[in-house]
């Protein structure tokens, strides 16, 4: 999955070049085995099982992961450049608390970027592109029929980065990366409800309806409404957080 997880591939590669590295006295290779920390960390952290505004506790995360604190070390900075970890002065890391003003401004943002990736897609996706995209659907719909959040996300979510790399304008696929980062955990809030779940594919089929025929005026629009619609169930969630 080269597209969900290109900057992690671009992360082994300067931890691989790094001075600081991981100890040759294990019998894994030191960038792979940083991916894996670095994967398995943002999990926790976008699955909610960090939750916002947790501290991070080095060892503690040692023990969870059964591994040392270098790979630790390299995944929190890491994921801070991704804003999922905030990095405080000499008080450790936390995991970034997620507000309603950021979630509005945020989704609003990316639901612009998302429908300009519609209309650029109609014009610009190959037939391999789409039938990729089909492809992930499909399989994204047996996690959803199996009840299985966490894979279905992973595919939901390579799905619409696939989308929008397939414009063509990597101007716009890198700055629907590094803003998709920060809202990560948000979309996954989304699928929470298993109602608001059922509907969010529902929606997906229309998506991917849409991009077949290459409709680009209703294409864009059903990917605003998609965000839209997941920035109301998300705003929703916080607020029953905070009663």
């Amino acid at each position: 999955m080269y597209y969900a997880y290109k900057n992690d591939l671009d992360m082994n590669q300067d931890i691989q070049n790094s001075p600081i590295g991981i100890g040759s006295a294990t019998a894994i290779e030191p960038r792979l085995l940083a991916a894996e920390v670095l994967e398995r960390l943002r999990d926790l952290i976008v699955q909610g099982e960090l939750a916002p505004g947790v501290k991070l506790n080095e060892r503690v995360l040692c023990e969870r992961l059964r591994t040392s604190r270098t790979p630790v070390r390299e995944a929190i900075k890491y994921l801070a450049s991704e804003g999922l970890v905030e990095l405080l002065p000499n008080r450790g890391a936390i995991v970034t608390p997620i507000t309603a003003t950021t979630v509005r401004e945020m989704f609003v943002l990316l639901a612009a970027l998302e429908a300009l990736a519609g209309e650029l897609a109609c014009a610009n996706a190959s037939e391999a592109d789409i039938a990729e995209i089909r492809a992930l659907h499909y399989q994204m719909l047996v996690h959803h029929a199996r009840g299985e959040l966490a894979q279905y996300f992973r595919c939901n979510q390579e799905i619409h980065l696939r989308l929008v790399e397939c414009t063509g304008n990597v101007t716009l696929s890198n700055t629907y990366r590094a803003l998709n980062s920060h809202v990560r955990r948000a979309r996954y809030m989304a699928n929470f409800s298993r109602e608001r779940w059922d509907h969010a594919v529902e929606e997906h089929e229309k998506i991917l309806d849409a991009l077949a025929r290459r409709d680009n005026v209703l294409l864009p629009a059903l990917l605003r409404k998609h965000l839209e619609n997941k920035m109301l169930v998300v705003l929703e969630a916080l607020g029953q957080q905070a009663a």
